[in-house]
């Protein structure tokens, strides 16, 4: 049984496709991240970055507890028979890479983005578009690979997929403006939309 604790957040709900795409148990632990639970002494003991998502793996052998999204990702694909993690060193090597620029641009951009919008105030114009530019740009990185593959790391779908699709739904649906001129990125999105796990996780 793994212990799962998140949010409803972008980097939680990656986490959580995954663990509904591999149809493996997990106990639910919500985190309020408004009243910062997060910050607890108990979610430190955890995560010393305090931040979501975490999960405890309790394996036979003890307990193993993993923070930051991506690392999780990794864990339970390898895991679990490297499911969702490709076939091969060089289809790996390019799940690795799109997850890393998710993680270093993706969401970086489009977190910041969001906050320019909906949570900075006073509103500072020069942040905003500064991070509008960037998030445009990143926009069409992703447009260009899924003009060329069916998947960010080529043909099959993977945990470079599930890590980057939350933010870009988050995108399509507060700031559908930005992802205009990305129509392969919207059919990547529709097309994962439709998994059922990606709705359990999505939820």
């Amino acid at each position: 049984m793994i212990d799962f604790y998140t949010a409803h957040t972008p980097n939680g709900r990656k986490v959580w496709i995954l663990l509904e795409e591999l149809g493996i148990p997990y106990k639910l632990h919500e985190i309020d991240l408004k009243k910062n639970e997060q910050k607890t002494p108990e979610f430190l003991a955890m995560n010393p970055n305090g931040r979501i998502p975490v999960i405890v793996d309790n394996t036979p052998v003890g307990p193993v507890t993993i923070f930051e999204s991506a690392a999780i990702l990794y864990y339970l694909s390898s895991k679990y028979e490297g499911r969702f993690f490709g076939y091969g060193l060089d289809e790996r090597a390019h799940v690795m890479e799109w997850m890393m620029f998710q993680m270093s641009a993706v969401g970086p951009n489009f977190g910041n983005l969001n906050y320019g919008h909906n949570s900075m105030d006073p509103k500072v114009p020069a942040f905003i578009e500064r991070f509008d530019k960037e998030s445009r740009r990143i926009v069409g990185v992703l447009e260009t690979q899924l003009g060329k593959n069916d998947y960010l790391a080529g043909g099959n779908y993977t945990i470079a997929d599930i890590c980057t699709y939350p933010w870009v739904a988050a995108m399509l649906e507060k700031m559908p403006d930005v992802m205009s001129g990305a129509p392969k990125l919207k059919q990547w999105a529709q097309k994962i939309s439709e998994r059922p796990a990606v709705q359990k996780g999505m939820a």
